[in-house]
């Protein structure tokens, strides 16, 4: 069992600075994409806004739901390293994180904007996964009604 628990300890690990490494590689960079996702981008959004039912979605909104997106697996990883119990973790790494990257944007990436509402979104996102995380442990718990014999 000590066996099978460590594999999953370094498995999770490798996971861990695999996703770590994925966000620090999207949100340090010069450029978060490229000219040919921007083009595409561009086009998309532009189709979007010549349909009524499609116009809502706009940059900023596509760009704060991929920061919520982006920052849902820490929440995961956070329940996953910490359990159930240490759930209040993936806000607080969700809003650190966040902050650490917009802080290195600011001093450091002058072609790069730190905005306030991505501290929101990535923060949001780190919940969102603990949430799914909490509410599959909820799940998965065996229910302890009927469990006991009544005499």
């Amino acid at each position: 069992m000590r066996v099978r628990r460590t594999a999953a300890r370094i498995v999770l690990a490798f996971l861990s600075a695999a996703y770590l490494a994925a966000v620090a590689w999207i949100t340090l960079r010069a450029r978060p994409y490229g000219a040919e996702v921007s083009d595409v981008l561009e086009r998309l959004l532009a189709w979007f806004a010549r349909h009524a039912a499609t116009a809502w979605i706009t940059f900023e909104r596509v760009e704060f739901a991929s920061n919520v997106a982006m920052f849902v697996p820490l929440g995961v990883f956070a329940v996953l390293w910490f359990g159930v119990r240490g759930w209040w973790t993936a806000p607080v790494l969700g809003l650190a994180l966040s902050g650490a990257i917009e802080l290195t944007q600011a001093l450091f990436l002058d072609t790069r904007v730190p905005d306030a509402r991505d501290l929101v979104a990535n923060t949001l996102g780190a919940v969102v996964g603990m949430l799914l995380m909490l509410l599959l442990a909820f799940l998965l718990v065996p229910s302890r009604t009927g469990t006991r014999s009544r005499s």
